[in-house]
């Protein structure tokens, strides 16, 4: 097994969580003072969806020991940083330019999801 992927995702997932609760309890206010509840939801959401990606690689790299998986993970990693990281910076910011950064993160996750079905097709 993968173990950076495997400490990568429950690292990411517990703050997931904990970001989640700080958001919708102490930072809730203003949040909703500023209209970005929604965006800060979908950060947390999608870092949770990062560390998940991240725990699935890091289990599966020991199965299938393929480079497109351990590639796949190292992109979940930059995809779920730049991505959730860019939405929690225009929250607590207030600077709606980190959004332009936003879509660098999504393509990231997505090239780590066609990485990580090549590798499953690799594994036959």
């Amino acid at each position: 097994m993968n173990t950076l992927f495997l400490k990568s995702g429950a690292i990411l997932a517990g703050l997931s969580i904990a970001l989640g609760a700080f958001g919708a309890h102490a930072f809730k206010v203003a949040l909703e003072a500023s209209n970005r509840t929604e965006t800060y939801e979908t950060a947390a959401k999608y870092q949770m969806y990062g560390a998940l990606a991240l725990i699935f690689v890091g289990i599966l790299t020991d199965k299938i020991p393929h480079k497109f998986l351990t590639w796949a993970g190292y992109a979940f990693i930059v995809g779920t940083v730049i991505f959730s990281g860019s939405l929690y910076l225009i929250c607590v910011t207030g600077v709606t330019m980190w959004g332009a950064i936003a879509p660098i993160g999504g393509a990231s996750l997505m090239v780590g999801w066609v990485l990580f079905f090549m590798g499953c097709l690799k594994s036959n």
